[in-house]
């Protein structure tokens, strides 16, 4: 039986910032480089596990906490876990990460995009309706979002496309040891 370290990747920033589009290329690269891997995705997440969960500080972290105790089992199994996870408060990312450090690496990347930015990349409107008043409790607009003072990975995604943002996650990974290198064809 092949011995694999588990690895947790926490993208973490402002809604619409390219958390999940990141993730999504990062992950099948990962694979092909044999890797086992496995997403925890916000929007995801809030509908099968955290049902019901509202807003509230309480309920953020309740959720964000949720999302660790699944990652840590998942690296104690050996998988690269890609959650991509607004995730707005240090102190519960930091929670995340202790759990996740009993078993193997937790990588934290910043996805670091403007909310004006942010609004201009929404598709759903959320930011609009949050401006307005009409969405309460809105992250980087109503409600605060703490930015990591030293994630693993900091990644500037206005004038950088998600290709060479996931490929900026890749090499933080490779410089770490914490994958090896392509897979021959």
């Amino acid at each position: 039986m092949s011995e694999r370290r588990g690895v947790t990747l926490w993208f973490t920033g402002l809604s619409g910032t390219g958390k999940s589009t990141i993730a999504e290329i990062v992950g099948p690269e990962l694979e092909r480089r044999g890797a086992l891997v496995e997403y925890l995705d916000g929007d995801v997440v809030r509908t099968h596990l955290s049902k019901g969960l509202g807003f509230s500080k309480e309920d953020r972290d309740t959720n964000i906490g949720r999302i660790g105790w699944v990652a840590s089992r998942l690296t104690r199994a050996g998988v690269v876990t890609l959650v991509s996870a607004i995730s707005p408060y240090a102190d519960t990312r930091a929670a995340a990460r202790a759990m996740v450090e009993e078993f193997g690496s937790f990588v934290e990347v910043f996805v670091d995009t403007s909310v004006e930015e942010c609004a201009k990349r929404d598709v759903k409107g959320l930011y609009a309706k949050a401006f307005s008043g009409e969405i309460k409790e809105f992250t980087g607009v109503s409600d605060p979002y703490e930015a990591p003072t030293d994630p693993e990975v900091h990644i500037s995604t206005e004038g950088q496309t998600p290709e060479e943002s996931a490929a900026q996650v890749i090499a933080e990974l490779e410089a770490r040891g914490l994958i090896g290198g392509a897979v021959p064809a």
